[in-house]
C-alpha cells in the first residue's frame, strides 16, 4: 500500500530512531526529535518502536490513504481530522481506501509524529530510513517531502486493536519549560557571573529553530580573560577544535545559546557550556518559538536516573496497550 501527499506541511520527514556509527565521519544521527513519541505512535500501530513515521513541525501535513491501514499520531497537540471529522491522538485510527487525514493548527508543543501500521518502507541508508536533508541522504529521496509524494508502507505485522495512550502517560507541551543539563567540558570559561547568568535566567527560543539547532535569546554570558591558544578564533567562544555531542550547548560571543539536536555537525571550534540529557531532547524538540526555558544543572547519577524513569514510562506505556 502506499500514503499519497497532497500537502506537505512545513518541512514533514521521514525519520525513524536514528543511525548510529557514523558521527565519527560527521553523518548525524538524525531520527525523530522526539523520540517517545515517534516510538509510542509506532507502538499504536503495532509496528516496531523503530519503524520509521513521519515527522511534521508546527504545521502538519494532508494526506491521503491508497488502501485501508491503521494509523496513530502522536506528539505535539493538534485536532486531527479523518474526511474532515475530528478523531482521536494517541490512539489507533483505522482508515479505508481514499480517506483524506488532516489536522487543525498545533496548540501546544512543536512536532507532530503520524505512524502507519507496516511502517514507510524506503530504503535503509547506513542502517536507519532516517531523513538528513542537509546531506540529501535517506528517508524518502534524501528530503523533505512534496505534494505528489507517494509513501511505500511495508506490510502489517499484526491485524487493527483499539489501542489508546491512557492520558495520564501522555506528554504535556508547556510555554515554561525546564531543561536538566550537564555543565562541561568548558564551563570553566566563563567567569561566576557568566555561569550563574547561564543558569539562573530565562531563555526565549527564537524562531531559529530546527533539527540542527535550538537558538535562544537573552542576556549575554562574559568569558575569563585569556590568550586564545594557537588554532582557536578570535571570539571568546572559540576553542580549538572538539566533537560536540548530541544535545551540547554553544554561546557564540556570549550571546545566545544553541543547543545542538540530531542533525548538527559533530564538531567545530565552539566551546560547549554542557549538554542536555538524553531524556530531555525529546522536550527541546517540542518546543515552539517562545518558549521561555530554564538550564538546570544536574550530575550525572541525576540523568542516569532520569534516563531509567523514561523507560519505566515507555514500559507504562507498552503494557497499557497491551492490556
Amino acid at each position: 500500500m502506499a500514503v499519497e501527499i497532497l500537502e506537505p506541511g512545513l518541512a514533514t520527514s521521514v525519520q525513524d530512531l536514528g543511525r548510529s556509527g557514523s558521527y565519527n565521519v560527521g553523518i548525524p544521527p538524525s531520527g525523530a526529535l522526539d523520540q517517545f513519541s515517534a516510538r509510542v505512535a509506532n507502538l499504536l500501530v503495532g509496528n516496531n518502536e523503530g519503524a520509521a513515521v513521519l515527522e511534521s513541525p508546527y504545521l502538519p501535513p494532508k494526506l491521503v490513504f491508497t488502501t485501508p491501514t491503521v494509523v496513530a499520531v502522536t506528539g505535539a497537540a493538534a485536532e486531527v481530522k479523518i474526511n474532515g471529522e475530528t478523531a482521536g491522538a494517541w490512539e489507533a485510527i483505522r482508515v479505508t481506501e481514499g480517506d483524506e487525514l488532516t489536522f487543525g493548527f498545533v496548540t501546544s508543543g512543536a512536532r507532530v509524529y503520524i505512524a502507519f501500521a507496516g511502517g514507510i518502507d524506503v530504503p535503509e541508508v547506513l542502517g536507519s530510513r532516517s531523513t538528513y536533508s542537509l546531506g540529501a541522504l535517506g528517508g524518502y529521496q534524501g528530503r523533505n517531502l512534496r505534494s505528489g509524494d507517494v509513501l511505500p508502507i511495508g506490510k502489517a505485522a499484526a491485524e487493527y486493536a483499539p489501542r489508546i495512550v491512557p492520558d495520564k502517560l501522555r506528554p504535556v507541551f508547556g510555554k515554561q519549560v525546564e531543561l536538566r543539563i550537564v555543565l562541561g567540558l568548558y564551563d570553566y570559561r566563563l567567569t561566576e557571573e557568566g555561569l550563574a547568568t547561564l543558569l539562573d535566567s530565562d531563555w526565549q527560543l527564537t524562531p531559529v529553530a530546527d533539527r540542527t539547532g535550538f537558538r535562544y535569546s537573552g542576556p549575554k554570558l562574559s568569558f575569563k580573560d585569556r590568550i586564545q591558544p594557537f588554532g582557536a578564533g578570535s571570539d571568546p567562544s572559540n576553542i580549538v577544535d572538539a566533537g560536540y555531542p548530541i544535545g551540547s550547548i554553544q554561546v557564540p560571543s556570549g550571546s545566545e545559546p544553541i543547543i545542538l539536536h540530531r542533525d548538527a555537525v559533530s564538531g567545530g571550534g565552539y566551546a560547549m557550556m554542557g549538554t542536555v540529557i538524553s531524556t530531555d531532547l525529546d522536550l527541546v524538540g517540542q518546543c515552539a518559538p517562545g518558549t521561555s526555558t530554564r538550564l538546570v544543572s544536574v550530575d550525572l547519577g541525576a540523568a542516569l536516573a532520569a534516563r531509567a524513569d523514561r523507560q519505566r514510562r515507555l514500559t507504562a506505556v507498552r503494557t497499557a496497550l497491551i492490556a
